[in-house]
Order: structure tokens, then sequence, then C-alpha cells
């Protein structure tokens, strides 16, 4: 690992020390030549504190052990359809295979893990006229056996199995699991470790979505997602209702996507948060060098007018900052005029992992409500290259060097940027 990537990871440290992880692995990772550098990934979340609970799939190894009896189908592979008796029977075969090749795997990277049967279910009964049998659904966790295992730093392994207090065994989805476990244990993050990039939707991968608008997407176009992404973007969207705040999907045939989508502003797959987990914020001073490394670029590139350390420093107060999940992802300033009348919004830009995501947009719109309170008559805006972006999503119109006050308009020749001037009336726009 590089040192630029030791100290990435941790600036996240403070936050998820302590924090519970449930990380969910569909049966075929567990298969995969990549499954190795998976586990050692959970040792290096395990080496930060942070407490893992582990839950696996088993479809891809039912499917495999039901093609070596000769004239036997499961009845179901994923544990949301019917499990007959004797589909039972293969899936404990599956799951006590998979869990004590996951046990083996965490003894071979200095891990301490059990599986449990702290999962008690119920029978998800007759649905539209059809007895499921042997599949049943999450009914509630121990959340004391859980809590005590992690406080002595065991690593819970959660089968895709419940019980009930006669002792029957039922097949459940291993994604109810993850859930259930995400929402009574209280988890900061439930991951899916899939064998794909991450969610999709029209065959486009979603980068990050807030779990209400997933919800009404599914409900308006359920049919144009992966059929099996759904149960993984209903869990979700369930975990993210219940007060989990984070869940995401990612590949885990990918090396190193686990670490890289915790420990990154980026990630490498399809974040789903409950909540609005972006903030803007007054800059400090403090802030200064972070805006000077996000804009260093667009200057270089002449998007942006140079402004030296000094010059944001003597007018910090202008600035703000647009973080996700407390780290600087864009900028914007809004400079008042000489008889404080009319505002320039300045300085405006998103880095380029988190462009196309509607944050240009969401700090025009901030610094508009700026500008009414405080009762500002217009903003205006120069620019050189991004012109037409403001008049399309921000609603600018052309305007002159009238617009400018004597004193900005003397900087504006000096400058000899040539700058288009746009101008946004906010009189005329109050609704």
């Amino acid at each position: 690992m590089k040192p630029v990537d030791l100290r990435g990871i941790l600036k996240y440290v403070p936050q998820y020390r302590n924090k519970i992880f449930v990380i969910a692995l569909d049966g075929v990772i567990t298969e995969s030549e990549n499954f190795s550098n998976i586990l050692l990934d959970v040792a290096v979340l395990c080496s930060l504190n942070i407490r893992v609970v582990l839950v696996h799939g088993v479809s891809s190894q039912i499917q495999k052990i039901a093609d070596t009896m000769e004239g036997f189908e499961p009845s179901d592979v994923d544990g949301s359809g019917v499990t007959d008796d004797q589909t039972l029977k293969v899936a404990l075969i599956a799951a006590n295979r998979c869990t004590h090749e996951i046990l083996e795997g965490l003894s071979t990277v200095d891990l301490r893990a059990v599986t449990c049967n702290g999962i008690i279910s119920h029978p998800m009964g007759i649905i539209r006229g059809v007895d499921h049998l042997y599949t049943g659904k999450v009914e509630r966790v121990d959340v004391e056996m859980f809590q005590t295992l992690l406080k002595d730093a065991i690593i819970p392994v959660a089968p895709p199995l419940g019980f009930d207090g006669e002792g029957n065994t039922y097949r459940v989805n291993s994604d109810n699991v993850a859930c259930a476990l995400g929402v009574q244990l209280q988890a900061q993050k439930v991951i899916f470790v899939t064998a794909t990039d991450g969610l999709y939707c029209n065959e486009e991968m979603i980068g990050s979505v807030q779990a209400q608008d997933l919800q009404e997407k599914m409900n308006r176009m359920q049919s144009a997602f992966r059929p099996e992404q759904i149960s993984k973007a209903q869990y979700a969207i369930q975990a993210c209702q219940q007060g989990v705040p984070r869940v995401h999907l990612i590949n885990g045939l990918v090396n190193e996507s686990l670490i890289t989508e915790i420990f990154s502003n980026e990630g490498v797959g399809t974040l789903i948060y409950a909540n609005e987990y972006q903030q803007i914020r007054r800059a400090t001073r403090k802030d200064i060098r972070t805006i000077m490394v996000l804009i260093r670029q667009a200057m270089k590139t002449e998007e942006l007018s140079v402004r030296t350390y000094q010059d944001v420093e003597s007018r910090i107060q202008d600035y703000y900052l647009f973080e996700i999940d407390g780290h600087a992802v864009g900028c914007v300033a809004l400079h008042l005029s000489e008889d404080k009348s009319s505002g320039e919004l300045a300085c405006l830009f998103v880095t380029c992992h988190y462009e196309n995501r509607g944050i240009g947009r969401k700090l025009i719109g901030f610094i508009e409500e700026r500008a009414r309170a405080l009762k500002l008559k217009k903003i205006i805006v120069l620019s050189t290259q991004t012109y037409t972006y403001f008049k399309s999503k921000g609603g600018f119109v052309d305007g002159s060097q009238e617009d400018l006050t004597p004193e900005r308009l003397e900087k504006y020749h000096q400058s000899r940027r040539r700058s288009r001037i746009l101008v946004k009336r906010l009189e005329e726009n109050k609704n």
C-alpha cells in the first residue's frame, strides 16, 4: 500500500472506530479467487477497531450441489421462493460448507470467528395462495449475543438460515439477514459484496442515490432494474428507512473494492443513503489550503481566475464548501458589492469525481438563497468557459458591463479575461 493510501484511510478512522459494519457476501464471491483478498480487507477493518459481522449467501452452492444430484431441481435457490424438504436439506449442506470455508479463511488472517443461531425466524407462510413451506423471514436478531461476540473481537458469521423456538430451521434470504442485522445492531453500514459493479437501472450503474429516491424510481420502473438485484435494492431501502445510514453494493471480484469503497470519497460501487448526507457550510481559515487544492487545476486551465492563498484568506468569509461524509468535493463564493446591492457568484467548482450529480446546481441554489436572505437585488457571474452551464442550469441570462459596479468594472478590465457577464435578477425570481 502506498503511503498516500494509508493517509487516506486514516482520515476515516475516527468516524468508523467501534462502529459495526455488516458485510454480506454473495455465494459466488466466497468461491472466487478474490475471496482471500476480501478476507484480508476484513482484517484491515478489524485492525482499525471496526466491528464486522459477516453474512453469506449460498445460491451458487445450492445450484452446484443440485447439478450433481440426478433428477433433482431445487424449488428455490435464493431464499425468497418455495423451499421444499429436499431443497432445505441441500441448503443446509451448502450453508455448512460455505460457513466452514469462511471460518477457515478468517483463521488464515488471524481473526477469531464463530457461527451462531442468533437469527430467529418464522415461516414466510402462504403468499397469494402458495405455501412457501421451509422458506422463512427474520423475526428478530439476538442482539445481546452478537454484541457480546463483537465486544470480544469475535466475528459473527451468519448463514442464510433462521431458527424458531421449536427447533425448526428455515431457509432465509441472505439480504434479509443482512438488513435485519444492520438495523437491530444499529450498524453504520451494510455492504453487499456481489459479482457486479453496483446497482444498475436501464443498464447504467447508479453511483449514489437517496433511499427515498430509489424507492420512487423502483415504484415507477422496477422492470428497468436487473431482476437479480431487486432484492438487494429493496432491502437496502428498508435498512435505510429503519436507521442504517449507508448501504453499499460493490463488486467482490475486483481486488481492493471493499477498502476503496469504504475509504475513499469516490468509491467504486453504489451508495444508497438514508438522509441527505451532503452539507454546505461556510469555510474557515483552516479550509484555505483545501480550497486551493480543489481549484488548482481549474485555475491552470483558466476556467477560474487565478487566486492566491492570500486572496482567499482575505475573503474567506465569502467561501462555502460542499462536503460529502466530511470531505470537501466542491466550493463556491458569494462576494458582495461595495454598496451591498448585488452579489457575485464566484469560484464555483466541483471535483471531477462528483461531476454530473447536481452538486453545482445545489451550490448555485444555495448562493441564491443566501443572496435573497441578504436582500440583494441581483447576482452576477463572470465566466469564460462555463457560461452555458450557468444559463441552462442556474437560470442566468446575458448581462452587460452596466450590471457591474464601477469598482468591479475596473477589476474586470484589469483582468483582461474578457469574461462573459451573466446576471440573475432576484426580484424577478421570487417563486
